[in-house]
Parts: C-alpha cells; structure tokens; sequence
C-alpha cells in the first residue's frame, strides 16, 4: 500500500500545482511567451526573405558583371585602328597616308619667344 502512496502523491503534486488559480494568475506570463514566440517566427520569415533578396541581387550582379565585361571588350574590339578603318570605309573616309600638317597660332608662338 505504501507503493500506491508512492504512485499518486507526484499526480496529485501536478494537480495542485495546476489549479485554476495558478493558471489565472500565470497569465500575463503565458501572454508573454506567447509574444515572444511570435517575435520568433517572424524573426525566422524576415531572414529567410533577407537572405533570397540577397542571393537574387548577388544574381543580378554577376548578370551586370558579365554584361559589362563582355560590351567592354567589344568597345575594345571595334576601338582598333583596322577595325575602325572598316566602319568608315562605306563613308568614303580613308586612314591618311602622310603626316598630318600641325597649326601654330603666331601669337602664342611671338608671347612664347618673349619669355
């Protein structure tokens, strides 16, 4: 008989420890948990969102990245003497042959004998 005191004094310990009363007066804590795991939730969401706007920008950037390296090398290509010569040649414009004739001003040239 001992043994069945045994057995129903924890229960009956739980029993009294969750009275009504208890749980009344406990509720502003459980509010407060209750907020908090919230609070968790949401924190979780807004990471989650966080980290894909992220990862869709680190995209978009390698995107620009590759975009940009590939137009400056074709601005490198079409920028060569010979390949420039190609694009105006149905202009009728032709790479001179002889040196270009240099211009002075003679007055810069008179102040510059002064000094």
């Amino acid at each position: 008989m001992s043994e069945e005191k045994q057995h129903k004094e924890p229960v009956l310990e739980v029993k009294k420890l969750f009275t009504y009363q208890w749980i009344v007066k406990n509720v502003p804590f459980f509010l407060f948990l209750s907020v908090l795991a919230v609070l968790y939730i949401y924190n979780g969401h807004y990471s989650d969102k966080t980290i894909k706007d992220i990862n869709k920008t680190s995209r978009e950037l390698k995107e620009r990245q590759y975009e940009y390296k590939s137009l400056k090398s074709e601005v490198m290509f079409r920028s060569k003497q010979s390949e420039m010569a190609k694009a105006v040649e149905p202009l009728g414009l032709k790479e001179l042959v002889t040196v270009p004739v240099q211009l002075k001003d003679s007055l810069i040239t008179d102040k510059q004998e002064d000094d």
